[in-house]
This record gives C-alpha cells, sequence and structure tokens, in this order.
C-alpha cells in the first residue's frame, strides 16, 4: 500500500499537477483520429493537383474514367467499411449496464466523447468548408460535363461520407455509453449530426438544378441555400446545444465525485417523464 501511495505520488509530483491526468483521458484516441484524417485529406488533395488539370477536364476520355471514377470507387467502398467498422464496434462494445454507472466513469467518457466531436467537426471542416468551396471555385472555371467531376469525386463522395460516418459514430457513443443520452432523445445533438448529415442529399438538388435549370455556379445561387440552411442547423445545434448539455452534465458530475452531491441531480427526467420516447 505505501509502496503504491509513493509511485502514486511520484507521478503527480512528476508531471507537475497535483493530479493524474491519466485517471480522466487520454489524449492518444484524438491525435490518431485527427492526424488520420488530416493525413487522408492531404492525400486527396495532393491528388486532385496532381491530376486535376490533366485528367480531369473530359469526363469521356480513359484518362478520366481511370484516375477519377477509380478514386470515386475507392472513396465509396472505403467510407463505406470505415462508418460500417466505426458504428459496428461502437455497437458491440456499448455498455449495457447504464443504470449502474460509476460518475467518475461517465465523466471520464464525457472527454473521449468530446474527443469524437472533435474529430467530427474536424470532418466538416474539410467538407463544408475547404472541399466545398474548392468546389464552387473549380466549377466557375471548369464548365461540368458530369456529376463526377474531379472536384465532386473528393468532395461529395470523399470528405461527406466520412465526416458523416464520424457523426452518426459520436451520436452512436453517446446514446451508448452517457446516461443523458441513452434516456432520451437530444434535440441539439440530433440536429448537430443529421443538419450537416442532410447536406448530402441535397447534393442530388444541386446537381439536378446545375445540370437543367441553373448553369452559372454563383455561391449566392438559390440552388446552395441548403447546403447554407444545413449547415448552420449543425452549427447551431454543437456550438449551443450539444455544448450546454456537456457543461451542465459536467458540472453535475463534478459536484458529485467531489462535493458528495447527491446523485439524484444526475436524473434530468422527472418519474413520469423518464423513458426512451423523451426529448430535451
Amino acid at each position: 500500500m505505501a509502496t503504491t501511495f509513493e509511485s502514486a505520488r511520484g507521478t503527480l509530483e512528476g508531471t507537475g499537477r497535483g493530479y493524474d491526468i491519466s485517471l480522466w483521458y487520454d489524449s492518444k484516441p484524438l491525435k490518431i483520429g485527427w492526424f488520420s484524417m488530416l493525413a487522408v485529406c492531404v492525400c486527396w488533395v495532393t491528388y486532385q493537383r496532381l491530376f486535376g488539370y490533366s485528367h480531369g477536364l473530359d469526363s469521356m476520355t480513359e484518362g478520366f474514367q481511370r484516375v477519377w471514377m477509380g478514386l470515386w470507387r475507392f472513396n465509396v467502398i472505403g467510407n463505406t467499411i470505415f462508418g460500417i467498422v466505426s458504428l459496428a464496434w461502437i455497437w458491440t462494445t456499448r455498455d449495457r449496464d447504464l443504470a449502474n454507472l460509476d460518475p467518475k466513469t461517465e465523466l471520464k467518457r464525457y472527454f473521449y466523447w468530446m474527443m469524437w466531436l472533435a474529430v467530427y467537426v474536424f470532418g466538416v471542416y474539410w467538407a463544408g468548408s475547404y472541399t466545398l468551396e474548392q468546389d464552387a471555385a473549380w466549377h466557375q472555371v471548369i464548365i461540368r460535363d458530369t456529376s463526377f467531376t474531379a472536384s465532386h469525386v473528393v468532395a461529395f463522395y470523399g470528405t461527406f461520407p466520412m465526416y458523416i460516418a464520424c457523426g452518426l459514430s459520436s451520436m452512436l457513443y453517446a446514446m451508448t455509453r452517457l446516461p443523458l443520452y441513452a434516456k432520451g432523445i437530444s434535440f441539439p445533438l440530433v440536429a448537430a449530426v443529421v443538419g450537416p448529415m442532410l447536406i448530402l442529399p441535397n447534393v442530388g438538388l444541386n446537381e439536378w438544378g446545375h445540370a437543367f435549370w441553373f448553369v452559372d455556379e454563383l455561391f449566392s445561387a438559390p440552388l446552395h441555400w441548403g447546403f447554407v440552411v444545413l449547415g448552420w442547423c449543425g452549427l447551431f445545434g454543437a456550438a449551443g446545444g450539444v455544448a450546454a448539455q456537456i457543461v451542465s452534465r459536467m458540472s453535475n458530475l463534478a459536484d458529485v465525485v467531489w462535493n458528495n452531491q447527491s446523485k439524484a441531480i444526475l436524473d434530468p427526467f422527472s418519474r413520469s417523464e423518464s423513458g426512451s420516447g423523451s426529448g430535451y
């Protein structure tokens, strides 16, 4: 016992903190997810720079079919596998006894959940900011002769499915490991995930409109309003509602863990409203 105490005290003194940060979270999952996504996106952008003008201007050429449709198939298959594996892992490793979850463990899980959200938001940046703005700029210069342009293959079939898989994984993580989200439906969380997710089907409307109605690529065109509305839906849902829920819950958990408050403050639902059908 004394040896263990001395070892723990030595660890705390060595880190210069009054607590052991490893008891609360390990940043390795965040670093792995963040840098892996960065590496994939950098490869996509580099691929565009190398083959965009040499093989991406005429969809009828053999080079286009080989270079860009090959990448399209890779993106579709890769993102499908990524999404299925992520969701399957989260579901199969879910907590089956959330009713007896220790507050300290729940507080620790919130740190890991915020890592999931951080990777998801990073993916939304690549899809909704970098590649989408790049797409509009590309089509202001290059007239599209197909919906599978060199820009679309990366944006709509690469970065979009990637962040959607991360968003759904983040939501499933919360619903299977955090009591607050297992007991009811969080409307801010749904908005933060489903709003940006619906941008992908909105792409179909966008492509139909550009093919038969509005050929010019203008940022303010009515065809693009859906991107803005759904994007802001995610922003307000995440930055407002989800952030408020996280701060409030972690504050209550901290009171229970360190201030010896009653666990009753951790139940946000009344007895008559408890159940999976409630929303907040």
